[in-house]
């Protein structure tokens, strides 16, 4: 519609122009209207030929880098020879200003000071050779050169514009995928919490169920009690994921009070004892690193249960200065090999992700984990900084 708009325009100025130039005020000087009339329609031919090129982009894409530029130079010549002619001509200096101001809006510099000094060139020559005053050879030249200052000004601002919009368009491509990052950090949190949640609940009421199983045909009763202890656990367990689901909402509490509950309903449930030490000052931990350390502790206790079942288990939570350190110890069974215990790197309660998981955890909070069979006992081993680098240099 702009570049429509536009072409109407000069196409009515066109005309206005011819009847001022040779209905109302034809010039007076000798040979002066056939110069006029010479320039008015090669004008009106640049202009058609410009016209053409403009609704026709494939043409403008394969001759415009140059044909354009031309055109506009033809413009200002004839133009500037028609209205230093005199009379209601002088009137067409109106497109002189045009070429120069499109020039300097579309064309290199180089192209745009082409346009300007031949307009300016023609003015020049032809007011000399029709005897016109300083009014026609200063003040002319004049509207032209403000043509091309205001094109390249515009020029200017639209470059900023199209920078501004393409900066626009890449923040808000960098904000959309700065969101779906976050959905997958989100996604990927609470499938580690359905998991943990999961693996340790079914895992311990797997090992119940297996060790009423092995007593089935033995003694009824106590493959009874333990089937009833494997219902206590399930339900121990849905309480445990409401919990899970709570803290997915809420803080936890502080989590040397989330490891005493831990070992606590560890040594109830399997009948082990479990003893649990602290050390240093305890102090508040980001919502995020408490539950990361209850979540090992808890794999480490059923790993415990499944891979040394009715050996003792220690817990130790440090706090240092720079770093919080959990500590889960259990001894392995009389005669274990090299191989005892749960591999360091893939092995769970249910053949999963849980260590991975552990190492998962720690990795995204900056911290360690380390897992492993030492002294006739499977250690494992999790470091967090008391606060992450990021916050520390805030």
């Amino acid at each position: 519609m702009p570049r429509t708009l536009n072409w109407l325009a000069r196409t009515l100025g066109y005309v206005w122009l011819g009847l001022l130039a040779f209905l109302v005020a034809p010039p007076s000087a000798p040979f002066a209207l056939p110069v006029q009339i010479a320039g008015y329609v090669l004008l009106g031919l640049a202009l058609l030929a410009w016209a053409v090129m403009d609704a026709y982009p494939p043409a403008t894409a394969r001759y415009g880098t140059w044909a354009v530029p031309v055109l506009r130079g033809v413009i200002a010549v004839a133009a500037g020879f028609a209205c230093a002619a005199g009379g209601g001509g002088t009137a067409m200096v109106a497109f002189v200003f045009v070429a120069a101001m499109a020039a300097g809006v579309n064309d290199s510099l180089t192209a745009a000071l082409a346009v300007t000094g031949s307009g300016i060139l023609a003015i020049e020559v032809s007011g000399l050779a029709f005897g016109q005053g300083l009014g026609t050879l200063l003040g002319l030249p004049a509207i032209v050169l403000s043509g091309l200052v205001i094109g390249r000004n515009w020029g200017a601002y639209r470059v900023q514009a199209e920078q501004a919009a393409a900066l626009l368009a890449q923040r808000e491509q960098l904000q959309a995928e700065q969101r779906r990052a976050d959905l997958l950090d989100e996604r990927a949190r609470i499938a580690r919490e359905i998991h943990d949640v999961l693996a340790h609940s079914l895992g311990a009421l797997g090992i119940q169920i297996q060790a009423a199983r092995s007593v089935l045909h033995k003694d009824a009763d106590q493959a009874g009690e333990m089937l009833a202890a494997a219902q206590q656990m399930a339900a121990e367990g849905l309480v445990e994921t409401r919990r899970a689901v709570q803290a997915l909402r809420t803080d936890t509490l502080p989590l040397n009070e989330e490891l005493a509950l831990v070992t606590d309903t560890h040594a109830q449930r399997y009948h082990v004892p479990v003893s649990y030490d602290t050390g240093g000052v305890p102090a508040a931990l980001p919502p995020e690193a408490t539950l990361a350390l209850l979540r090992i502790a808890q794999e480490a206790l059923v790993n415990a249960a499944k891979h040394a079942a009715g050996q003792p288990v220690a817990v130790r939570l440090d706090y240092g200065d720079a770093d919080v350190r959990l500590t889960v110890r259990n001894d392995l069974p009389p005669g274990a090999g090299a191989d005892a215990g749960p591999p360091a790197d893939v092995s769970t309660v249910d053949g999963g992700y849980g260590l991975t998981g552990m190492h998962e955890r720690l990795r995204l909070l900056d911290g360690t984990l380390e897992a492993g069979r030492r002294d006739g006992q499977w250690i494992v081993t999790a470091e967090l900084p008391r606060r992450r680098p990021e916050i520390m240099t805030s």
